[in-house]
């Protein structure tokens, strides 16, 4: 979607806020959070290849009562292995991955600023939005790229 590989990119990364919310983030030591639990070789793979630090991040708000756009972040560091998957007590336990060659990995993003809340049902109601992906039939990816005309909207909408 960029035609620059060092050029910023967008992305909304999708979290369930009884897990971890944007309050979460902001809260956490220097309002970072590793981003645990993707078990999506497409999301797995964004993560490895394509997101880099200081990337701009909607954060999502999934599987709760009003899903939507909850607030800002970044990318606050490269990938490394997410150590729940090695952990039989975990919800994101994968007996399969190899601690030598592990099979999911995550990243470090930082909040920004919690935002009001930009609804499903407002960011479909925007015919400028019409392409995002999270709006797409069938997409059920936790990490999706945004555009850059589709990120400054969302901004605009957030004001």
């Amino acid at each position: 979607m960029t035609n620059t590989k060092d050029a910023r990119r967008f992305w909304l990364m999708k979290s369930e806020p009884d897990e971890c919310s944007i309050d979460d983030a902001l809260a956490a030591p220097k309002s970072t959070v590793p981003w645990t639990g993707v078990r999506n070789y497409q999301a797995r793979n964004f993560m490895r290849d394509e997101m880099k630090i200081g990337d701009g991040v909607l954060f999502y708000h999934s599987s709760c009562p009003e899903p939507g756009i909850a607030g800002i972040a970044e990318v606050a560091s490269a990938t490394r292995a997410d150590p729940t998957q090695f952990d039989a007590r975990s919800d994101y336990f994968d007996a399969k991955s190899d601690p030598e060659k592990p099979r999911w990995l995550l990243l470090d993003v930082k909040a920004l600023r919690k935002t009001r809340l930009l609804s499903l049902a407002e960011l479909r109601e925007d015919p400028e939005l019409a392409d995002l992906t999270v709006l797409k039939r069938g997409n059920r990816l936790s990490i999706t790229e945004v555009n850059a005309s589709d990120w400054k909207r969302i901004l605009q909408l957030l004001k």
